[in-house]
């Protein structure tokens, strides 16, 4: 990055969009190596503006259309147009193995979102998690050093997973919200299993009865849990600043699943949050055991 003005620009922007929007992931991001950092910083940025496109206000035909725009301009790479979020990220993609293709995907995922797409089985909604968390995962294991003898194809099965891990606990902590703007992920035959609507009363509740509504929120927190134990199998694939890193954002979102099997109807009183201090804690205890 030295010696290029631009290019400086382009990594702070995306520092920037990382620093004030990665609520939880930027206490992971910061643990790693600056020149890492800034790469895994660019690819957050872009995936954000997808993110937010396809959880915007606009009218849906607008956000499929600008969808459509961003996924034409990735495919552009290395030619940026100057946009600084992108100029970072075809730089850091020149230099790492970052797998570009994954962000079609993750696009593929938010086309749904517009559309309203619901899922018919817990293996359906397991594609969608692959395509808006998987990929994030995989491109994120582009930026990250694997130790010596790991393979780079195991471990994005791995990264895939974790990634899967952590788009269920997305879930299951915005239930509410979700369902406030007309979204449901959760598979109609697990709503059916538990007997549950997920309908909203005037007070932007849920209709439910609480019994079934923490059934229903036990058993895929659980579910996600097993996502977590196979995905966590990433970390000693990984060089010491890398899996700290992953234990830290990992470990944020499995401490909040935790909190929601121990008490599933948390999700119904307020979002299901860690504080300030606590994500420290979870980060410092994932440099503090990543070892050397």
């Amino acid at each position: 990055m030295s010696g290029d003005t631009g290019l400086e620009r382009a990594y702070r922007e995306c520092a920037r969009v990382t620093r004030t929007q990665a609520r939880n992931f930027s206490y992971g991001i910061r643990l790693l190596r600056p020149d890492r950092r800034a790469a895994l910083c660019a690819v957050y940025a872009v995936a954000r503006r997808i993110d937010d496109i396809g959880d915007g206000d606009l009218p849906a035909a607008t956000r499929l259309a600008r969808l459509d725009q961003v996924r034409a301009a990735l495919h552009r790479l290395p030619d940026a147009g100057g946009d600084p979020v992108l100029v970072a990220l075809a730089d850091a993609a020149t230099r790492l193995p970052i797998p570009l293709s994954a962000f079609d995907e993750l696009v593929d995922g938010c086309l749904a979102d517009v559309r309203g797409t619901r899922y018919e089985t817990f293996e359906e909604l397991i594609g969608y998690c692959r395509r808006v968390a998987g990929s994030i995962g995989r491109l994120s294991l582009g930026v990250f050093d694997l130790r010596p003898g790991a393979d780079r194809a195991e471990a994005a099965e791995l990264a895939d997973t974790l990634g899967i891990a952590l788009q269920l606990t997305n879930i299951l902590r915005d239930i509410v919200e979700d369902r406030g703007v007309g979204r449901i992920y959760l598979p109609r035959r697990d709503l059916d299993r538990f007997g549950c609507a997920l309908d909203i009363d005037p007070g932007g509740g849920l209709t439910d009865p609480p019994e079934r509504l923490a059934g229903l929120v036990r058993w895929q927190a659980q579910r996600a849990e097993r996502y977590y134990r196979t995905g966590l199998r990433l970390l000693p694939m990984l060089d010491r600043r890398s899996a700290a890193c992953v234990a830290a954002m990992a470990g944020i979102y499995h401490r909040l699943l935790a909190r929601m099997i121990a008490d599933p109807l948390a999700v119904t009183r307020r979002r299901v949050a860690l504080s300030g201090w606590e994500k420290a804690y979870v980060a410092a205890r994932a440099m503090t055991r990543s070892g050397s």
